[in-house]
């Protein structure tokens, strides 16, 4: 069985305004080439599927002209999608009913009941194949009840309990349903009986997978990636022994980097297929594919789990869009401009200025330079400048700029609010940010 690993498309998502409809088209078309060409059963989407709470029509039409596509698919028989905090989960849930007869499986949200959140994916036989605890991005609230003065600290041991609670449930639930459909199995095709010489037997593997959404301690991020804070003040970046063992493969989202957890390869990030910013501009994409065999040689007492770890392959992703960041002072920039005119004939730039001498026309220079070209400068930065204005007043930065955690240290420092009560206000305004970014505002 094969199955491909992906997560964080963020569907729709812009760069400096530019809309990058064409890349996720190129993205989506190749993933459906990879599916034929690699035979992959499963595709498993980690969750943000779009940037947005309210995706446009055109990513909106780029999602389900892709999933009717999975759907005519002679090989792939499931996908499995979780939402992500960039998701709206009533949006991705609306057209669950009707996804689910053409074997699309979505987790929007929570469930009341987690055991809900756990997929029997069947081949085409009809017997079970896979397991899948499709949890999805776990907001505050499904985890936990405010309390009036709380600490910090009590909400992080909430958050990290809740979600440690949340998939030991899960998984329990999913290890009971592996464990009766195996032994419903064995007495139906009387197993035992098969044995060789040496007292072993062909036991099939019977996977189960775990999906999740959220920040792992001491995961990797870049600059500029639009990886948002899970939860309040950095709480809950959870550990590696917070996924049961019972789960042969977590398969994560939420961080752009591909990366491994707690050194187990078996717990991994697939990270974003397409560079999500220039922080991300130098990365190679790939995607996870998972590959299990029908059956083990084990001893009748080993047959009750039946599962071993997976042959895990990283392929990667193509570049369908070349995002260059060019950073020095202007005889670098200069040269590194005509690099890429050879190199990538069709690229986006960003350029930073970081010279000693003040530079006013630094974009006209670097229009002359690329006259003729087909390569777009999406952000010019010219940091002797800032510096300058910063000295004297920070009245001129523009508020692309500025995250708006800046913007609100900004209008602290405006109105002097003392050093001491400063935290305490940062700490409430992510909060609210964190609330109006968890919004359902496609709930009822």
């Amino acid at each position: 069985m094969r199955i491909l690993h992906t997560s964080d498309w963020h569907l729709g998502r812009q760069l400096f305004g530019r809309k990058r409809y064409d890349e996720f088209e190129a993205f989506l078309d190749w993933v459906a080439q990879t599916i034929e060409h690699e035979s992959i059963e499963v595709l498993l989407i980690a969750g943000d599927v779009f940037d947005t709470s309210t995706p446009s029509n055109r990513a909106q039409e780029l999602y389900y002209r892709f999933l009717c596509r999975m759907a005519a698919s002679s090989v792939c028989r499931h996908v499995v999608i979780i939402a992500g905090n960039h998701d709206s989960p009533s949006f991705l849930d609306a057209p669950k009913s009707l996804l689910r007869a053409l074997q699309v499986h979505v987790i929007g949200q929570a469930q009341a009941q987690p055991e809900d959140e756990v997929v029997v994916l069947h081949d085409a036989q009809q017997r079970p194949e896979l397991i899948v605890c499709a949890v999805p991005y776990l907001r505050d609230r499904d985890l936990r009840t405010s309390q009036a003065g709380e600490s910090l600290q009590d909400k992080e041991r909430q958050l990290l309990e809740g979600i440690r609670q949340h998939y030991a449930t899960v998984a329990a639930h999913a290890q009971t349903l592996r464990e009766g459909i195996l032994a419903q199995e064995r007495v139906s095709t009387q197993i035992q009986s098969k044995q060789n010489a040496n007292g072993l037997t062909a036991a099939r593997t019977l996977p189960i997978i775990g999906m999740g959404h959220l920040f792992t301690a001491g995961g990797q991020t870049v600059d500029g990636d639009g990886v948002r804070e899970l939860y309040v003040g950095s709480l809950a970046h959870v550990g590696a022994s917070i996924f049961p063992t019972s789960l042969d493969y977590v398969a994560l989202g939420h961080l752009h980097v591909a990366q491994i957890v707690g050194g187990n390869p078996c717990i991994r990030y697939s990270g974003s297929p397409i560079p999500m910013g220039f922080g991300e501009a130098a990365q190679r994409k790939s995607v996870c594919i998972l590959q299990w065999p029908t059956e083990i040689v084990a001893t009748p007492v080993d047959t009750a789990s039946a599962a071993i770890p997976p042959a895990i392959t990283q392929l990667e992703v193509p570049c369908f869009q070349s995002l260059v960041r060019i950073q020095g002072d202007w005889a670098t920039i200069a040269q590194q401009l005509q690099d890429v005119v050879s190199a990538s004939p069709k690229a986006w730039l960003e350029v930073t200025y970081s010279g000693q001498d003040i530079i006013t026309d630094l974009r006209e220079r670097i229009d002359g330079m690329l006259q003729g070209t087909q390569i777009e400068v999406l952000r010019i930065r010219n940091q002797r400048i800032v510096q300058q204005l910063l000295t004297s007043s920070q009245a001129h930065e523009s508020l692309e700029d500025l995250s708006p955690q800046q913007v609100f240290e900004r209008c602290l420092d405006a109105h002097n609010v003392p050093a001491e009560q400063r935290h305490e206000l940062v700490l409430s305004y992510q909060e609210v940010l964190r609330t109006l970014e968890q919004e359902d505002t496609q709930a009822d």
